[in-house]
């Protein structure tokens, strides 16, 4: 798999985080589902943000079940897609200025046509300690992100994770 980060994006429990993420039927829903595209929707009017994705990391590509400000989405190879890196940890993944970041000089979405600045990304974490995606907001212009907003970004990432886990998206 290609990897424009230049560190490890394969999390140690990579093998069960897949069978987590395969057991709950997400990437058989529709690109665009209900509950997924709603919190899209709700998270780029909350934060002023002309892109919102609802993403799940599969083991070779990255889709997109919620979006706002990208029409018709397509999976994106996992070693480009900023979700590999959100997945990593448990704390909100923040890059306010994609282009001061060693780990995405070589990333096409932040040096080719796209023009990635921004990026913040809550994991969506199972009950059972799976980080299977992540809810992120996108913007071709840096900017702040205060804690008080992670922390917004977040909530809203736990209750895609209810639904999924009610059976409910």
């Amino acid at each position: 798999m290609e990897n424009t980060f230049g560190l490890p994006i394969i999390p140690e429990n990579e093998e069960q985080r897949l069978v987590k993420l395969h057991s709950l039927n997400i990437l058989d829903q529709p690109k665009a589902h209900g509950p997924f595209q709603h919190v899209a929707e709700m998270a780029a009017r909350m934060f002023n943000a002309p892109i919102a994705l609802v993403n799940f990391v599969d083991s070779e590509q990255v889709f997109t079940k919620g979006s706002a400000g990208l029409d018709n989405p397509t999976p994106v190879p996992r070693g480009t897609s900023l979700c590999s890196l959100a997945v990593l940890n448990n704390d909100v993944t923040v890059f306010e200025n994609a282009l001061q970041e060693p780990c995405l000089l070589a990333n096409p979405m932040v040096t080719g046509d796209f023009g990635l600045r921004f990026y913040a990304a809550a994991p969506l974490r199972t009950s059972d300690g799976h980080n299977i995606g992540a809810l992120c907001i996108v913007d071709k212009e840096k900017r702040e992100f205060p804690e008080s907003e992670k922390r917004v970004l977040e909530h809203l990432a736990s209750i895609i994770m209810a639904d999924i886990e009610k059976g409910v998206a």
